[in-house]
């Protein structure tokens, strides 16, 4: 990982856009401060599309995508992503209902299998508006040990099921999409971007091991400081990391990017 300054405005100026985690990245948890909030709005105003790419629910996406200056939320890790058209909130998935209903009853299964080895294993807050995947609280709530939390994850896979690890949630989840999949499909669906010109032009903030395929996926990556709490689960680390944590971070992110952005188009280099 590089210092935030070795951003260079040539890699800033070639951005179309930036996606981005949500909890412990652009919110202080679940806290949306005036600071990162200022942020998105600023990055708005520069003109880079943006969207949203979270491990939180279905529900949450619809209303962030109807109230926030941003172009679009990809939800439960890559499942279900929604934009603003005018005044409504579209919709994109890939599963019908008949199959998210399955789905869910698998996953129903599963968890009452864990429980039976894991009574600490208890569902996250967020679980009633999730549409795709179910969420164990390992660090909302409650606070799991990462020795126990690798083995929950490692019995849900021996179960049958594909694992993510957020900072808070461990989901569980049918679906194919990771984070990366799913918004190189949000991208393409909706503003027809090449899956490969997408990776070079549009960047990722994350912090932890959710974020894993984002990383790997993108070409200029960036990670709030508090990234370095997931490195141990991430293959590829990000190529940039800020200097402060949480949504001073993405703030920190935000104005390097714009100031380069600026300085590329008041004098560009010979």
């Amino acid at each position: 990982m590089q210092p935030l300054d070795a951003l260079t405005p040539e890699e800033a100026h070639r951005l179309r856009g930036l996606l981005f985690d949500l909890d412990d990245t652009l919110l202080d948890g679940t806290l949306l401060t005036e600071a990162a909030y200022a942020a998105l709005w600023k990055l708005h105003r520069d003109g880079l599309r943006l969207v949203a790419v979270t491990g939180r629910p279905a529900g949450f996406g619809e209303v962030i995508a109807r109230q926030w200056p941003i172009d679009g939320v990809v939800t439960e890790n890559g499942a279900v992503a929604f934009y603003r058209e005018g005044k409504a909130v579209r919709r994109i998935e890939e599963a019908d209902e008949s199959t998210r209903r399955a789905r869910r009853i698998r996953l129903a299964s599963v968890y009452e299998s864990l429980r039976e080895s894991f009574p600490e294993a208890r569902l996250a807050a967020d679980v009633h508006l999730r549409q795709s995947d179910l969420a164990l609280d390992v660090g909302e709530a409650q606070e799991l040990s990462p020795e126990l939390r690798g083995a929950i994850a490692k019995k849900a896979r021996e179960l049958g099921v594909r694992t993510f690890m957020s900072s808070i949630h461990l989901h569980l989840t049918l679906d194919t999409h990771d984070k990366a999949s799913g918004a190189i499909a949000f991208l393409r669906e909706l503003f027809g971007e090449d899956p490969t010109s997408a990776r070079a032009a549009y960047a990722f903030v994350g912090d932890s091991g959710n974020d894993a395929p984002c990383f790997a996926a993108f070409r200029t990556t960036f990670g709030v400081a508090n990234v370095t709490a997931s490195l141990a689960s991430l293959a590829v680390t990000p190529r940039y990391v800020a200097s402060k944590a949480r949504g001073e971070g993405f703030a920190e992110i935000a104005n390097r990017i714009v100031e380069l952005r600026a300085l590329w188009g008041s004098s560009p280099p010979c």
